[in-house]
């Protein structure tokens, strides 16, 4: 028996890497038809390797570049879905502009030569504010999101149709000349279908009819809708779908989001995915018939402003994807993943047009063969086991395989790939901080608020109000205040012992103030949001304000009637007096909504907002509720930028009236006592988010993305909201050096 080489060099692999590299140039248009195999775009059969990149979490100046490194990648189509709530902010007012300009994205993917997949939705969870519905449409009478619910489906297929005749104008449709080749309705409803009982079902059927009555010329998909119906090809989701069956067996093998890592929330640790898992279950899916797949995310990018959702979801976004948030290559995921999506297309016109069968090799042992009428042949080899490494005979050779490893023989001889021998590039990754400057010298200019009240009232009531139901996510902020007068004869002040503040909340997160000075921060986290507060407060003899900041980390964005998902105080008492406990859930509470900068609008370019300024060198530290002002120069180099937080406590930030996002430097804390961080992942074996995570004890995010594109030559305007005190002058830009090793 001959060993089998590792070799990509023999003639004919050679011949088919360069049809290979050919066919990049290449991308075909047409009517785009389907059958148990394969899509068929213009007449022809193709595999599809699909990266997700999320147009309005990146920035247009980055699109080019981040498609251009998804196909130098080996990926052949991008994937996106629309996000309504930011094309629709209000009722039939539409927005395509700056980062939600879908057209010129699509655009940008067409001109790189590349096709694109488009999932309409309009519902999309990803993490994102609300799941992509916008708030307003939970505030029209009678509405219940995703149920065959007549307020819902008009206003549903009122925006996808306007999407899809704005597409249409633009031919971006493949049967127009587009890169358009498919289309998503709904998403992952088949969670959730039972829980809306018969209504579920109908409002399923519904969403595929009126999908299909928009006649856009290629195929729609319901992803994880396994009662779809046969106008429409159910696809799967998942870190694994090698396994998956269409529901019908006409429909071809579609894999939507396969995740290459984890998102992450503030507190929360570090989720990783090895690379050789990766590029195992990539590998699988295709040995077992798969034809179209999709990596959710390729690029994760940036939750720019307060689009992330959640609750808690952090502002990065980078989800440990091939490409990194700042738009750089992550290695060696990128180049191993790269590596495989070569050794897939040399095998292309066999997984899609050759008599497949499987053998068995062994235990744990499998060959998966594609034989063309012309005698050609493509096999994957792999081996399940996820400890021990396996010798398998084929074909009278004999070959190494890792476990849990595939192994690619385009020619059914030689092996030009193993998902568990990574050979790409590594790179060290490092953030190059500089100290803010500014050519006319660095002044800062500061404004306190007061807490509580600032102007008048927004309203008053006897009970606690849901946080969200009043603010309607016009802002994070709601202000619960009210009084309460002491008596001197009170026994804890002759004592000098503190009484207790209870307060309960459905969430998110709370800063406390008590006679005007911050005393703490209460808050949930991303697996429970809801939350407990018991703490000691200094009260005195007389009047006592206590105001209380309520802020939202982004709303709910999946799961059963999601929409309802309360948000705010439930409960508030004080303990330790004369007279025992006393409950000021029912008392008179004083409102207003938002924080007195925002709504003056102080993050504006060269806005003052008819405020004082305080403009100093020395600008205020551990300071709540105050605003900084600071006019920077952009760092030097032309890397990407990251704004370094460390310093602070938690806020927001704008550079040029743009939103960097959300800052919360949080500590990443274990959920279990044995919950422990790893220093190495054994890519071996099932991949679970809590399986490779790293960051205990760390921030959960220190850098904010800042696009160099924000940045003009000099006469920056940094604005920083910081709810509960830092060290302004520590803030930092750092620079992302990406360096191969």
């Amino acid at each position: 028996m001959k060993r089998a080489t590792n070799s990509i060099a023999s003639p004919a692999i050679l011949v088919l890497a360069i049809v290979f590299l050919f066919s990049l140039k290449a991308i075909a248009t047409g009517n785009v038809t389907y059958d148990h195999r394969s899509l068929s775009i213009g007449g022809r059969r193709q595999l599809i390797i699909s990266a997700a990149i999320h147009y309005p979490r990146s920035v247009p100046a980055m699109w080019p570049s981040l498609v251009q490194t998804a196909k130098e990648g080996g990926c052949n189509a991008i994937e996106s879905y629309v996000f309504w709530n930011g094309h629709e902010p209000s009722p039939g007012k539409y927005y395509f502009g700056g980062r939600y300009d879908i057209v010129k994205f699509i655009k940008t993917v067409q001109q790189a030569g590349m096709h694109m997949i488009l999932r309409i939705g309009p519902f999309v969870a990803a993490e994102w504010n609300f799941g992509g519905v916008p708030v307003w449409l939970h505030y029209v009478p009678g509405t219940v999101f995703r149920q065959d619910n007549e307020p819902w489906k008009h206003y549903m297929e009122s925006f996808t149709t306007y999407m899809v005749n704005l597409l249409k104008k633009e031919k971006l449709f493949a049967p127009q000349g587009g890169p358009i080749i498919l289309s998503q309705v709904e998403n992952e409803y088949g969670y959730y279908e039972r829980d809306y009982g018969e209504g579920g079902k109908r409002y399923a059927q519904w969403s595929a009819s009126m999908a299909v009555s928009q006649n856009i010329g290629v195929p729609w998909m319901m992803c994880q809708q396994w009662d779809a119906p046969a106008t429409v090809i159910s696809t799967c989701n998942g870190f694994y779908c090698d396994e998956f069956t269409p529901n019908t067996a006409d429909k071809p093998k579609i894999w939507t989001e396969n995740w290459p890592g984890w998102f992450k929330t503030f507190g929360g640790r570090d989720p990783h995915r090895p690379a050789e898992d990766v590029a195992y279950s990539v590998a699988r899916f295709f040995q077992k018939g798969g034809s179209v797949h999709n990596y959710y995310m390729y690029h994760g990018g940036t939750n720019f402003g307060r689009t992330s959702g959640g609750p808690f979801i952090t502002t990065s976004y980078d989800y440990e994807a091939p490409i990194d948030e700042y738009g750089l290559p992550r290695l060696p995921k990128w180049g191993h993943l790269k590596n495989l999506h070569k050794a897939i297309m040399l095998s292309e016109n066999m997984l899609i047009g050759g008599e497949h069968r499987n053998f068995s090799l062994g235990p744990s042992l499998e060959a998966d063969v594609y034989t063309s009428s012309s005698g050609s042949c493509a096999a994957f080899l792999s081996n399940s086991d996820d400890k021990n490494d396996k010798t398998a005979v084929f074909q009278n050779m004999t070959y190494h395989l890792p476990a849990w490893s595939v192994s690619i023989l385009p020619d059914c001889k030689n092996e030009v790939f193993n998902t568990a021998k990574v050979t790409a590039k590594s790179s060290k990754v490092e953030m190059l901080p500089e100290d803010l400057k500014s050519s006319s010298g660095l002044k800062w200019q500061v404004f306190s608020e007061k807490p509580g009240i600032w102007g008048e009232a927004d309203f008053v009531k006897n009970e606690l109000v849901d946080h969200i139901n009043t603010t309607k996510d016009t802002t994070d902020y709601l202000w619960y205040t009210t009084s309460i007068t002491i008596s001197a004869n009170e026994g804890f002040l002759k004592k000098q012992t503190l009484p207790v503040l209870f307060i309960e909340s459905k969430g998110h997160t709370l800063h406390i103030f008590i006679n005007k000075e911050y005393i703490g921060t209460a808050t949930g986290n991303g697996t429970h949001v809801p939350f407990k507060l018991k703490k000691s407060v200094p009260l005195k003899a007389g009047e006592n304000n206590i105001d209380l900041l309520s802020m939202t980390v982004g709303l709910s964005n999946a799961g059963s009637f999601y929409e309802w998902v309360p948000a705010g105080l439930t409960s508030v008492s004080i303990k330790g007096l004369n007279n025992g406990t006393l409950n000021l859930t029912h008392t008179k509470w004083t409102y207003k909504l938002g924080v007195q900068g925002e709504q003056l609008g102080l993050f504006k370019p060269g806005n003052s907002g008819a405020v004082k300024w305080t403009v100093t060198t020395k600008p205020p530290k551990k300071q709540p509720l105050t605003w900084y002002k600071v006019i920077i120069d952009p760092p030097s180099g032309s890397e990407p930028v990251g704004l370094d937080m460390i310093s602070m406590g938690k806020g927001m930030a704008w550079l040029n009236g743009e939103e960097i996002g959300r800052y919360w430097p949080r500590i990443a804390r274990k959920n279990a006592p044995n919950d422990e961080c790893v220093k190495e992942c054994d890519y071996r074996g099932k991949f679970m988010p809590d399986k490779c995570n790293t960051g205990c004890g760390e921030p959960s995010q220190r850098w904010y993305h800042v696009p160099r594109s924000w940045f003009k030559s000099s006469g920056n305007e940094l604005v920083i909201f910081e709810e509960k005190g830092g060290y302004p002058t520590k803030i930092k830009l750092s620079r992302r050096k990406v360096t191969e090793v």
